[in-house]
């Protein structure tokens, strides 16, 4: 059973990964469509930057995912090791991680309307004219097509693959 918690541990941690390595690879083509996007609504591009917008790998979007990666990583060694305190850990971190990509999908879903406030409570009368939907579908446009998909399959594989290992701690 340890093999089988490890395994969907590690396949989490990697879908986990995928986050940063995909915003690496694209994310300067994202940022450019959304420059063009803001110049087009007459907004200087550096409203990005100066609000900490960003759609590369930088800041947050690499430590979370590459942190959160690491403490499963760990957590399927403690599972290898036989440790006997490693169901414990198990629910604490698989747990943790099911509210976390909660928050994830979440924040994807309300995107939008979370950038909407975020630059409405900022009280920049530049900010406050920007169509936010325009400018984030310009920046999905910057990324493959291809790339909405590994998303869907990364939630099904997080959401999934950490229920699978709670329920195979809970039989263990």
């Amino acid at each position: 059973m340890s093999v089988f918690i490890t395994a969907v541990q590690l396949s989490v941690a990697a879908a986990f990964v995928s986050i940063p390595l995909v915003r690496s690879r694209f994310g300067a083509t994202a940022t450019g469509a959304a420059h063009t996007e803001l110049r087009r609504q007459g907004v200087r591009t550096t409203v990005l930057e100066e609000n900490g917008m960003r759609f590369d790998a930088g800041g947050h979007e690499t430590w979370a995912p590459v942190s959160i990666a690491a403490v499963l990583a760990a957590t399927a060694a403690l599972n290898v090791a036989g440790v006997s305190w490693a169901g414990v850990v198990n629910w604490v971190v698989l747990g943790l991680v099911l509210a976390i990509n909660v928050v994830i999908l979440y924040s994807n879903l309300t995107a939008t309307t979370s950038v909407q406030a975020a630059f409405a409570r900022k009280g920049d009368p530049e900010l406050a004219r920007i169509d936010v939907a325009a400018l984030l579908k310009a920046a999905e446009g910057g990324f493959p097509r291809w790339v909405w998909v590994v998303q869907n399959v990364r939630h099904v594989i997080v959401f999934g693959g950490a229920v699978l290992a709670l329920a195979a701690t809970a039989l263990a």
